[in-house]
């Protein structure tokens, strides 16, 4: 019943004192703005002002609308604001699913560069699907995958980040930091330190070990900075893409490895729904991490 245009009559009422000064003020002809005050009052059956000369007085009533204007116009106002930014791709809230271990590396690095690009975005990360991405992205629980895979489905979009190489780190010791590629046959003795993921998730294995039917001894580690430190140690290897190996091997004792004679190539990609792959942040996060 009562209308935003019944609040910023009052208002204006409030401001200007005199009918004359409150239609000019809010850009309406005086006889329209008393018809919709005069209906209001007609449905609230309350007076809301009453005549002083020329001037006019709010009604007990009249002040309470008042009060409920100051309070509701203004939050109203920021609303719309708010939602035209969400309209255009300006504010909102992210949220990112990582399927990969070293994925989640890669987003530290560059999540700095898109909250500053993009202030009046909140980024969620959503770490319960880290594994299982396409569930979060068709149920609407992330917007955004990150992945080393093309995730295969009809309304999904697979965006190209950056191409990398995977590489095996080994210590500086060790007898294969020597050689200009790793063969599958070079790991069979081995003890491969991974993530907790299953071998058909793991290139090192799908692209590299099995098509070669090796099997090499295996370690699941969570946690990169140990599996680094184990590795330095001559008590394991582990396969990790360029960009990330070639920070560890500025900080610890191990060197990377081209696996297999031509390399190990992979892309990273940023899955999202297609209907979302126009909104502005989205495309900028995509900008962003295309050039990390």
């Amino acid at each position: 019943m009562i209308e935003r245009t019944h609040l910023k009559i009052i208002q204006a009422l409030a401001d200007n004192g005199t009918l004359t000064a409150a239609a000019n003020a809010l850009f309406v002809t005086q006889p329209a703005l008393s018809h919709q005050m005069r209906y209001l009052e007609k449905k609230l059956e309350v007076r809301l002002w009453e005549r002083d000369g020329r001037q006019l007085r709010l009604s007990q009533a009249g002040n309470l609308l008042l009060q409920v204007a100051g309070q509701v116009l203004p939050i109203l106002e920021q609303t719309e604001k708010t939602l035209i930014a969400y309209g255009e791709g300006r504010q909102g809230v992210l949220r990112l699913g990582v399927e990969c271990y070293p994925c989640y590396e890669w987003l530290k690095g560059i999540l700095a560069d898109f909250l500053v690009t993009m202030p009046d975005v909140d980024v969620d990360i959503v770490s319960k699907f880290q594994f299982s991405g396409l569930e979060g992205l068709l149920n609407h629980h992330i917007d955004l995958l990150v992945t080393p895979d093309v995730v295969k489905n009809q309304g999904i979009h697979n965006a190209p980040l950056f191409d990398y190489e995977l590489m095996l780190l080994v210590g500086v010791e060790h007898p294969l930091a020597t050689k200009k590629f790793i063969s599958p046959k070079d790991l069979d003795q081995e003890l491969l330190l991974t993530f907790p993921v299953a071998h058909d998730r793991l290139d090192i294995f799908t692209q590299f070990l099995l098509p070669a039917a090796v099997k090499p001894k295996n370690k699941a580690i969570e946690s990169v900075d140990i599996m680094i430190q184990m590795v330095a140690l001559n008590r394991g290897v582990a396969a990790l893409p360029h960009w990330l190996a070639n920070e560890y091997c500025k900080k610890l004792s191990v060197t990377s490895v081209r696996l297999g004679r031509k390399g190990l190539m992979k892309t990273l990609y940023a899955a999202m729904r297609d209907t979302d792959i126009n909104i502005k942040y989205m495309k900028k996060f995509v900008a962003i991490g295309s050039v990390k």
